[in-house]
C-alpha cells in the first residue's frame, strides 16, 4: 500500500537476504516513474541500498532489456 502522496503503487518482495521494493510514483508535472530499490543487511543495524529510477517514456526499452536478460539466464539453467 502506498505511503506517500506521490506514491501510486508499492510492492515489497523478500528474497532470502535481500528485499526489493517496486514503487510507482507521480512527479509534480504528472509524469509517472518506477523506482526499484534493493535493500540488504550489511552488518549490525546497517543496510546497503541501491536504487534505480525508470521514467515512463523509458519503460518499453527497460522492459525489453530486462526480459532479454531473464530469458538468457533461464537458458543457462
Amino acid at each position: 500500500m502506498p505511503r506517500n502522496e506521490d506514491e501510486l503503487f508499492s510492492e515489497k518482495v523478500k528474497a532470502k537476504s535481500r528485499t526489493y521494493f517496486f514503487n510507482v510514483k507521480e512527479a509534480s508535472d504528472g509524469s509517472k516513474y518506477l523506482v526499484i530499490n534493493e535493500s540488504r543487511k550489511a552488518g549490525e543495524g546497517n543496510y546497503e541500498r541501491h536504487r534505480i529510477w525508470v521514467f515512463e517514456e523509458h519503460l518499453d526499452d527497460f522492459r525489453r532489456g530486462f526480459e532479454k536478460a531473464i530469458d538468457f539466464m533461464e537458458q543457462l539453467e
